[in-house]
């Protein structure tokens, strides 16, 4: 059913508290306004362990929906959720730091990515590698607009 894939992390320093940076983070009806791929987010009920997601995604004239859920909730430490769709896991760890936190995101695969998504990315987005470079680069984005907002 899936195939084994890297799994990604980029981190950031953030001056701001834990606390800050949590609020935002679980925040999910803003990722649209940090993550470069996310358009739109869909939360069912308030934010907590359980809480399910409907994300809209686009890639130039391409879109598609993505269903969540989340899987840890830990307050000012880390939040995840796993997306159905592809198996992975988005997360979220935060690091109290002297004079702020580091957040680290990461996409985990402890079950591989499903071999469904494999194909579309090869067939639609360019082949695996460079979808994974996008994901890469859009981490990264997501991280410096996260720490804009929390430092303003």
């Amino acid at each position: 059913m899936t195939t084994t894939e890297t799994e990604l992390e980029q981190s950031i320093h953030i001056a701001a508290t834990p606390e800050r940076v949590w609020s935002l983070v679980t925040d999910l009806s803003r990722m649209a306004r940090w993550s470069p791929q996310v358009v739109h987010s869909f939360v069912r009920g308030p934010v907590q362990l359980g809480t399910r997601a409907i994300n809209l995604n686009r890639r130039g004239l391409l879109f598609w929906p993505t269903r969540s859920k989340v899987v840890v909730f830990e307050p000012h430490r880390e939040f995840a959720f796993r997306v159905k769709d592809n198996a992975t896991i988005w997360a979220f760890v935060l690091e109290p730091t002297d004079g702020g936190t580091r957040l680290v995101q990461q996409r985990r695969t402890p079950d591989g990515v499903t071999d469904i998504s494999l194909r579309l990315q090869d067939a639609v987005l360019g082949g695996v590698d460079r979808f994974t470079a996008e994901l890469q680069d859009g981490m990264r984005q997501t991280l410096a607009r996260i720490k804009a907002d929390a430092e303003a």
